[in-house]
């Protein structure tokens, strides 16, 4: 035991250079270290305080600790090759230390890049659905670099490793191109904001809606007939979209879209000279008059003018009097708001010119006046509309028996001695001059295809 105490002793004061100066080493390296430290961080204070950055905090917080850790990882080393220590040692050593070094930093940049991503996605709403997502593929992403240092400071061959990831990148490239094209398309939509949430947009395929949400892989799109459309993001940047941008003024109720159906029923009632069918006239219901002054108008509804009732019809071709049934052709359908005072008309017309001349026609067996009777039957559609641009949208797709429905069963069959859009438009949007645009359009002066054009110029313009 003494002699094991005298040999080290002796040793110590033969060597004890070769321990105090590398210890010394160390130690300054750690002194010098705060000093660096201690400017380095006022100088970024101060920097922090003028820019006025969010993520300064964050970085100090970060790598304050750390820092030092490296001055003293980088102590170590200095005083490993001021020592003794034999070449094989000495470069074990350095790769040791070199790889806490490249641990310490991986983690601090891992960390550091995690925080300021956090920072900035919480700022971006459509961004935080996919925030998990972009935070792990940046931290594979650094511990990716961070392993392929470390093989590098202990001498592994990488090369092996870089070509194994590029294939394998490039395979999930190949097998993933759609989702990777509809990310890349979500991020330049986040950039540029050309399409945000509440914008009304249409697409060159006919979709057409509103966007209720931005996601990285596609645009969410609330359509007129309230079905949710998911476009992705790609297609959504290939296409030529419309952006009407926000909203308009949504009306108190929404408009919502019926379609009608004609059943025609036989009531058995006929009339073969013009004494019998003012008779008949009197007593029908109403929704015989509604067949016989506008059955031709729907089942022609690309003729324009406004066709001739079938009572003027009947009397021209069947009776040979061509001044009564012009007469009866001249009645314009759109001066009366029911059908009670359309048929009045024609009973006073009829009633009139048998004052003044007597009838003495009668029809020939088979080609008598027979009375048919129009069944509707009023079906929902499932479009809604809740403000001008809708309605503008819906109208354009909408069938021409919806049109039919709301301009003219709607103001006399239904009573309202107007049609329906003029009535929605001035209840609940308030809008009274573009009500009174729609109601004093004569719809029978039109086809039921230009009628519908008409009625959407008439709408944009006031849009615009």
């Amino acid at each position: 035991m003494f002699d094991w105490l005298t040999q080290s002793w002796l040793w110590l004061t033969q060597n004890w250079l070769h321990i105090v100066v590398p210890l010394l080493v160390f130690l300054a390296t750690y002194v010098v270290g705060l000093w660096v430290r201690r400017i380095a961080y006022r100088a970024f204070n101060r920097w922090a305080a003028t820019d006025k950055w969010e993520g300064s905090q964050l970085i100090i917080q970060t790598t304050r600790t750390p820092f030092i850790h490296w001055f003293l990882i980088l102590g170590a080393i200095i005083a490993i090759h001021v020592s003794n220590l034999n070449a094989s040692a000495e470069a074990l050593a350095d790769k040791v230390l070199a790889s806490l070094f490249v641990f310490s930093l991986i983690w601090v940049v891992v960390s550091l890049s995690t925080k300021i991503l956090k920072l900035y996605i919480g700022k971006v709403k459509r961004l935080q659905p996919s925030e998990a997502l972009l935070v792990n593929i940046v931290r594979i992403t650094i511990a990716v670099v961070g392993a392929l240092i470390l093989l590098d400071v202990w001498g592994a061959p990488t090369t092996p490793i870089i070509l194994l990831l590029a294939a394998v990148i490039l395979i999930a490239a190949l097998a993933f191109r759609d989702v990777l094209a509809n990310l890349f398309s979500g991020f330049q939509l986040a950039q540029g904001e050309q399409i945000k949430v509440g914008d009304f947009i249409k697409l060159e395929s006919g979709e057409s809606g509103y966007v209720t949400d931005v996601t990285w892989r596609n645009t969410q799109i609330r359509g007129l007939d309230g079905n949710l459309v998911l476009v992705p993001n790609s297609r959504l940047l290939q296409s030529t979209v419309i952006n009407y941008g926000r909203p308009l003024r949504k009306a108190t109720k929404p408009f919502r879209f019926y379609t009608h159906l004609h059943l025609k029923e036989l009531t058995g009632l006929k009339a073969s000279n013009l004494t019998e069918l003012v008779k008949v006239l009197k007593e029908v219901p109403d929704p015989v008059i509604y067949y016989h002054t506008h059955n031709f108008l729907e089942e022609h509804h690309y003729l324009t003018p406004e066709p001739a009732n079938d009572f003027a019809l009947w009397v021209s071709d069947e009776l040979g009097d061509e001044v009564l049934g012009e007469k009866l052709a001249s009645i314009d359908t759109f001066d009366f708001p029911t059908i009670g005072a359309l048929r009045a008309r024609i009973e006073g017309v009829i009633r009139d010119y048998l004052s003044k001349k007597p009838d003495g026609r009668t029809a020939h067996e088979g080609r008598e006046f027979h009375f048919i009777k129009s069944i509707s039957f009023i079906l929902p559609t499932p479009y809604i509309a809740h403000d001008l641009r809708e309605f503008v949208e819906v109208l354009r797709q909408v069938s021409l028996n919806s049109l039919s429905y709301h301009i003219f069963e709607a103001r006399l069959r239904l009573k309202k001695g107007v049609n329906d859009f003029s009535i929605w438009i001035e209840d609940c949007l308030g809008d009274k001059d573009l009500a009174d645009r729609l109601a004093y359009l004569d719809p029978y002066n039109y086809t039921l295809e230009s009628l519908r054009s008409t009625i959407i110029q008439l709408i944009e313009k006031r849009i615009k």
